[in-house]
């Protein structure tokens, strides 16, 4: 397949604008598409492995059309984002509709904005990391940066990391473990960071108080051009799209766990550390990020050239199966705790 398969990235975004312009059911085009279409096309497509020869690597690597993509989101995203707020602002729509149209925005912001910016985040250029956060500003999530790149990488599939699901805890509690730890993290990772510069807390080097202050400058601009209900609309809109990333999240080191050392450290992250997923549409919709173990096991590998590692634990569902999956524990459990690995349990 083409390299161009990634344009079906965009997918979503064209969903999103089906979504926003349209009228009834249609507003839900996208859950419609993300949540029945993408798992039937993932039941019918056969999945396929990928071992890039050095060379191919490199090619992928020096061709600056898979980094192109990638930023074309920026402008999707925002473009989307202002065109919702203003419809559902300026619109006389019912209540299922605006529904419709938040999950639809919410979607987006997991897929082309979150999941962007997951990318760019671990990118070693200080501009494509500024480009993280900005994706990141919408879905009121920008201390994600802090916390994935410096505290979930590191202590993923420990007790130390709330990114990483226990056996037999359900999505919901994971959902108010993760987000209240991980933001609570993120504060003390800045905190670290501010002592090893020799900057104090009230500093212009705290980015934390900066990402609150963005943040704050995002809802503020949407108050002042589409009123209190387009704030209202912007923050549930946020609020979905991390609940959305919590529940990937969920998916991905669901029940896994790194043994201990008898030095106490942790044994180094390994392929076996999360759950990979190789069903292809969901693998080119999210660049990628269903092929989590090798990703893990070198986090700034590009997404370009990330494989399937089959000796990782397998999901037996695309992301989008698996999410609806999870939400019914008793279901979720029975699926799944039989595959965890029986060294590899928490």
């Amino acid at each position: 397949m083409s390299d161009f398969k990634y344009l079906f990235a965009y997918s979503i975004p064209l969903m999103t604008l089906v979504s926003i312009s349209s009228d009834g059911i249609m507003t839900f085009a996208t859950p419609i598409y993300a949540f029945i279409f993408i798992p039937l096309l993932e039941v019918i497509l056969k999945d396929y492995d990928t071992e890039y020869s050095d060379a191919q690597k490199n090619k992928r690597l020096n061709n600056i059309v898979f980094d192109v993509l990638l930023y074309l989101n920026i402008f999707f995203v925002f473009a989307l984002l202002v065109y919702g707020l203003f419809i559902m602002e300026t619109k006389s729509l019912m209540t299922y509709e605006i529904i419709g149209i938040l999950l639809s925005l919410g979607i987006l912001m997991t897929t082309n904005a979150i999941n962007v910016a997951h990318e760019l985040g671990h990118r070693s250029a200080q501009w494509e990391r500024t480009l993280s956060k900005l994706l990141l500003m919408p879905c009121l999530y920008m201390h994600f940066y802090l916390e994935h790149n410096f505290g979930h990488h590191k202590n993923v599939a420990t007790p130390e990391d709330p990114a990483t699901a226990k056996k037999n805890q359900s999505v919901y509690h994971f959902w108010v473990i993760s987000v209240l730890k991980q933001y609570q993290n993120a504060w003390q990772i800045q905190r670290n960071i501010l002592k090893k510069g020799n900057h104090s807390f009230i500093s212009v080097a705290n980015d934390m108080f900066w990402y609150s202050f963005f943040q704050l400058g995002y809802l503020g601009f949407c108050y002042m051009f589409f009123g209190m209900s387009g704030l209202l609309f912007a923050m549930v809109v946020g609020v979905m799209s991390f609940i959305f990333l919590e529940t990937i999240n969920y998916l991905e080191h669901y029940g896994l766990v790194r043994k201990k050392l008898p030095s106490g450290r942790y044994e180094r992250v390994q392929t076996h550390h999360s759950w990979n997923s190789n069903h292809i549409i969901g693998r080119i919709v999210l660049y990628e990020l269903t092929r989590h173990s090798d990703h893990h096991f070198k986090a700034n590998k590009k997404y370009q050239i990330l494989e399937n590692k089959k000796q990782s634990p397998q999901l037996p569902f695309g992301y989008p199966t698996s999410i609806l999956l999870s939400l019914f524990p008793p279901l979720w459990f029975w699926l799944m705790n039989s595959r965890i690995p029986k060294d590899k349990t928490q």
